[in-house]
């Protein structure tokens, strides 16, 4: 996928994403149940989270990233859902929507060729596609999480 493909999937995506937050409402984002004990605000957070892994990405050109990385996956969402579930909405919010244009801004850097060549990305396995990396932590990541939004949107 090339640099416009990518922008193009990620803005479809994020308008969905978007559309479901808003479909949602503030007043419910605090509602735990959205997926086991988490809230919409507790998803957002974690969003956000990948987000600012992919930021530093971007700045630094190093696959180096949290410490959180070298946990299993359960044990690193629960440590994210851990710092973050007390804090405030609006500051969940505000965050999120920073961390997100820090993440177009710092995509735009980004050649076709970064796409395609872990070699771009100092300490990045030979084998991994820093696109798919990229892809998996933003806009794959909306839409793994849309299901259970949905679906407690429904109830």
């Amino acid at each position: 996928m090339n640099k416009a493909e990518f922008l193009d999937r990620l803005g479809v995506e994020r308008s969905e994403w978007d559309r479901l937050l808003a479909e949602a409402g503030e007043a419910r984002m605090g509602q735990a149940g959205v997926e086991g004990e988490w809230s919409l605000k507790d998803i957002i957070a974690h969003v956000a989270w990948h987000e600012r892994e992919m930021v530093e990405l971007f700045r630094t050109r190093t696959l180096a990233g949290s410490d959180l990385w070298q946990l299993p996956t359960n044990q690193r969402n629960e440590a994210i859902y851990q710092a973050n579930r007390s804090r405030p909405l609006a500051e969940v919010l505000a965050e999120e929507q920073e961390l997100f244009s820090q993440f177009l801004e710092g995509f735009e850097s980004l050649t076709d060729e970064d796409l395609d060549d872990p070699a771009r990305f100092a300490d990045m396995p030979p084998d991994w596609v820093p696109g798919k990396l990229i892809a998996e932590n933003s806009y794959e990541h909306y839409r793994e999480h849309t299901p259970a939004i949905r679906a407690w949107l429904t109830k």
